[in-house]
């Protein structure tokens, strides 16, 4: 009875309107929100916006070359935390291990698979790493 009450005065035909109004609200708050996200992270960098995302990063800053010897040189590195913890998961870390020793630890590896995989040959002398912490002004 409640139905045929419902259908005859419109009833029924206005909780489906009112129902698709609901739908279309939200997905239109929906996009909204994507979009400001979207917006949001183009205006960060690279770094920013995958910490942002929570996804590991790693990027080189800047690449010295000894200008007497150009066998000498080192590599700036810059990552954010969930690089460290995909490492630390992936075995080049324990616990106690500064972030900066994990990492080296990872690029020493990666340079010398570089070398292996290059078919370069010859002892491979890596040196010495000097690692200076850089803080950000925004942390």
């Amino acid at each position: 009875m409640k139905k045929f009450i419902e259908k005859v005065f419109g009833i029924e035909k206005l909780k489906q309107e009112k129902e698709a109004l609901q739908e279309a609200r939200d997905k239109a708050v929906a996009e909204t929100v994507r979009a400001q996200e979207t917006s949001e992270l183009s205006k960060l960098n690279e770094k920013d916006r995958a910490t942002r995302k929570k996804e590991p990063w790693v990027g080189v800053l800047n690449t010295h070359v000894n200008k007497d010897n150009v066998r000498n040189g080192f590599f700036e590195l810059d990552w954010n935390e969930y690089f460290v913890l995909k490492l630390r998961q992936e075995g080049y870390g324990a616990d106690g291990d500064k972030d900066e020793e994990i990492v080296d630890r990872w690029f020493r590896e990666l340079c010398a698979n570089v070398v292996v995989d290059g078919d370069y040959g010859g002892p491979i002398n890596t040196g010495v790493i000097d690692i200076n912490e850089v803080k950000r002004k925004n942390q």
